[in-house]
C-alpha cells in the first residue's frame, strides 16, 4: 500500500476506456472497499455498473478518486470536507489535479520519446 502522502507518486492512468475495481484500486493506492464507500460518500463518483453489479470506471471516474484521495489522505479533509470542497469546485479548474494531469502526460511523452530514440 503506499503512503498517503505519496499522491503524486501514483502510477499513471493507461489509455483504456473502462478499468476494473481491482485496476483503479492499484492506480489510486486505495483498497477496493475503501472505493465502494467513496462510492456512497461522494455523488459524484458514479462508475457504471454492468452484469452481476460489476463496476467500471471511466479516466474521469479514475482521476476523481486520486482528487478524493489527495483531499483526504494528503490535505487532510474529512469526509464531508472533501465533499464540500469537490461541489464547490465542481465547476472550477483545480490546480493540482491540471498540474497532475500535465505530469502523466509529460512522463508518457518522454515515454515515447525513449522509444523513439
Amino acid at each position: 500500500m503506499l503512503e498517503p502522502s505519496s499522491n503524486s507518486e501514483l502510477p499513471p492512468i493507461p489509455g483504456k476506456r473502462y478499468f476494473t475495481i481491482g485496476e483503479v484500486s492499484e492506480l489510486c493506492g486505495v483498497k477496493p472497499h475503501v472505493l465502494r464507500y467513496w462510492e456512497q460518500e461522494f455523488p459524484h463518483l458514479n462508475p457504471v455498473k454492468r452484469r452481476g453489479n460489476r463496476r467500471y470506471y471511466q479516466r474521469q471516474d479514475v482521476m476523481l478518486v486520486r482528487q478524493i484521495r489527495g483531499l483526504l489522505y494528503d490535505d487532510g479533509f474529512t469526509i464531508g470536507g472533501a465533499r464540500q470542497k469537490l461541489s464547490g469546485t465542481e465547476m472550477k479548474s483545480d490546480n493540482s489535479r491540471s498540474r497532475q494531469l500535465v505530469r502523466e502526460v509529460r512522463k508518457e511523452l518522454e515515454e515515447v520519446l525513449t522509444l523513439i530514440k
